[in-house]
């Protein structure tokens, strides 16, 4: 299994149960099986908080927040580099900030975005890109 990014929508897909959820399902019981855990840049994370909390409320992303932690995920910090990487996609495409981190993990780790979000359309064919 290389490396597996996650943006904000395939991660929302799997804990509100929309269209993709058995495939992040089936993702991340393959991570747990292997130790080898599925990515998602600190800008990501930050939008499934807001997500949440928008959506059902501050009380359950209190409680939803353990949960959510304990599944076989790396936040990864938006660095310097990181970010400087986003920043360079950001001049070339139209997609948003928070989906640039997203792109620019991928081209770090060399890994498959998974995603169902439409816009990253703007990123193949030089990105891969498993649609939900």
């Amino acid at each position: 299994m290389s490396s597996v990014v996650l943006d904000s929508y395939a991660l929302l897909s799997f804990l509100f149960q929309e269209k993709g959820h058995r495939e992040i399902g089936v993702l991340l019981e393959k991570a747990l099986e292997t130790d080898r855990l599925l990515l998602m840049s600190s800008v990501n994370w930050a939008e499934i908080r807001y997500v949440i909390e928008r959506k059902k409320g501050a009380d359950t992303w209190k409680k939803g927040r353990p949960k959510i932690l304990s599944l076989p995920l790396e936040i990864v910090p938006a660095d310097q580099d990181l970010a400087e990487l986003a920043g360079q996609i950001k001049v070339s495409r139209k997609i948003s900030l928070a989906d640039c981190f997203a792109a620019a993990l991928a081209k770090q780790r060399d890994g498959a975005i998974y995603t169902g979000d439409p816009d990253f359309k703007a990123l193949e064919p030089e990105w891969k890109i498993i649609w939900l």
